[in-house]
């Protein structure tokens, strides 16, 4: 390459994104024919993260902030030869923006019945449904496992792998549990706390963190509703009529 042709193309002075939407998880910089200056300044904002890639590795994670980029904010830059003398690219990774805003009202539900085994019914066949959110807390994990080179990844991307792990939590929850499964029905609040005790390993692996899991309904064969329905009625009426 020569000289002039070096001094021909175009550099980028200042990095940043402006979400201009909801739902989008990762966005690439768009780095066709471009190149980014050396010293130029990497903008953060609040809710988002850069990622630094190079050669298709992870070099560097940036939270919120201003950066100029130099040998001294990256080290990786400092394996680029000839810089300064016009000879070589400044800066050739590619920079992912990874928005860490909570995800909220996320719906969850089981398709189809599942089956759990209970101590008092043996089995059981249930749907469940709710909301959850969540939030990128690891963004090097995020790519590497998730996201990958997209130039964009959004929430329903990634919706039907976390719904799926949702119903396998779920299962877990029950199946793992001493609690009889007509109180943990009963209690919906006990159960979200539960599945979400499950759930949050496995979000972990993502770079995901789970904040909130909410069980909104637990739909029971007939058979066991009116046995919950019939504990219920036992439980008020030893309320309302005292022991002499």
């Amino acid at each position: 390459m020569s000289i002039m042709s070096f001094v021909k193309k175009q550099f980028i002075d200042i990095l940043q994104w402006n979400e201009d939407g909801d739902g989008v998880l990762s966005w690439r910089y768009p780095m066709q024919d471009f190149e980014i200056q050396y010293g130029g300044q990497l903008v953060v904002r609040e809710s988002q993260m850069a990622v630094f890639v190079n050669e298709g590795k992870v070099a560097d994670v940036f939270g919120p902030g201003t950066y100029k980029l130099t040998t001294q904010t990256i080290p990786v830059l400092t394996y680029l030869k000839n810089w300064d003398k016009l000879f070589e690219s400044p800066f050739k990774s590619d920079v992912y923006f990874m928005s860490t805003r909570l995800q909220l009202g996320r719906r969850w539900g089981t398709q189809q019945p599942i089956t759990i085994r209970d101590k008092d019914f043996g089995m059981v066949r249930m749907r469940a449904f709710g909301i959850y959110s969540y939030q990128i807390k690891d963004p090097g994990i995020f790519f590497r496992e998730v996201a990958g080179t997209r130039d964009i990844y959004t929430v329903d991307d990634l919706e039907q792998q976390l719904r799926n792990q949702v119903v396998a939590s779920m299962t877990a929850a029950f199946g793992g549990s001493n609690v009889a499964f007509l109180d943990m029905a009963g209690n919906q609040g006990l159960l979200g706390d539960t599945v979400k005790g499950k759930l949050a390993p496995d979000f972990a692996r993502y770079g995901l963190g789970l904040d909130s899991f909410m069980v909104e309904n637990v739909s029971l064969p007939e058979e066991i509703q009116k046995a919950l329905d019939k504990r219920i009625s036992v439980g008020m009426m030893k309320d309302v009529i005292p022991d002499y």
